[in-house]
């Protein structure tokens, strides 16, 4: 296992190799996440689902999913005990943890040393965390569906469906308080594929609803101007940065003036 995880890594830089690595443990968490039954209840979502599933050219950090199955089978506490188990059979040094208040639940599995032993940190201490969140209160509307991939180890993801996870991502390019330049690539992203079906529309209007219950309602045709008028408020230094650690390259990002044409060019 060492040896695999230190050919994956072998000549990258350290930024790089730590994306690398993480991705990886991301798979074998699926994979254990797979294991307990956890993808019954549970629908991948979010950029992390678009980077296994549909090979979006981006880094991720998370696994985010909503409970869009039975909540009698959702228990997070005993999948990350068996997750942890099964990592620490195989020799790695891991710690899991949960929040379990409130409606989206954060769970952490935290890999400790393997980044000094894959030569990405001359820190014997230091750990390497993936964050698994679940939404348990979900808004209203998302159709799902389920897909087998290859990514490390095979995989059966139980996922939302291209059209609700564009409205997902709308929902967060409108609705977080915070520039997250990473939304901003993903929005172009799917942007630029004219294959990628028009967003949930009833999903994306009931997600903005769940956020501020005074929101205006959008159309299949509105939602594109409101969005451009968010994008061209950004301040795109910030969206640069915060994107720029999760691309292979410095110059796969978007112009802000790029962006608007691609949401200009559908009204």
């Amino acid at each position: 296992m060492r040896d695999h995880l230190e050919a994956l890594v072998r000549g990258l830089d350290p930024l790089e190799g730590r994306n690398v690595l993480r991705e990886y443990l991301q798979a074998r968490i699926l994979e254990g996440l797979q294991r307990v039954g956890a993808m019954s209840p549970l629908a991948f979502q979010g950029g992390t689902a678009l980077r296994f599933l549909y090979r979006l050219p981006r880094y991720s950090e998370d696994l985010d999913f909503a409970l869009e199955g039975p909540h009698g089978l959702y228990d997070p506490r005993a999948w990350m005990t068996a997750i942890v188990r099964q990592f620490r059979r195989e020799g790695y040094e891991v710690t899991g943890s949960l929040r379990d208040r409130g409606n989206v639940h954060a769970g952490w599995i935290r890999f400790q040393g393997l980044l000094y032993e894959t030569e990405l940190s001359p820190h014997p201490g230091e750990a390497l965390g993936v964050k698994i969140d679940v939404d348990t209160n979900p808004p209203a509307g998302a159709v799902t569906e389920t897909r087998l991939v290859r990514k490390h180890v095979s995989l059966r993801i139980h996922h939302h469906d291209p059209a609700s996870l564009l409205a997902g991502k709308l929902h967060a390019v409108l609705a977080r308080p915070w520039t997250k330049g990473r939304d901003i690539y993903d929005l172009a992203w799917y942007l630029s594929d004219p294959a990628w079906p028009p967003p949930n529309i009833e999903l994306l209007n009931s997600a903005l609803r769940q956020s501020d219950p005074n929101t205006g309602v959008l159309t299949p045709v509105s939602w594109r101007g409101v969005v451009a008028d968010r994008v061209a408020a950004l301040p795109w230094d910030a969206v640069t940065a915060d994107v720029r650690p999760f691309l292979a390259s410095a110059d796969e990002m978007a112009t802000q003036e790029e962006v608007l044409r691609l949401l200009d060019i559908a009204r």
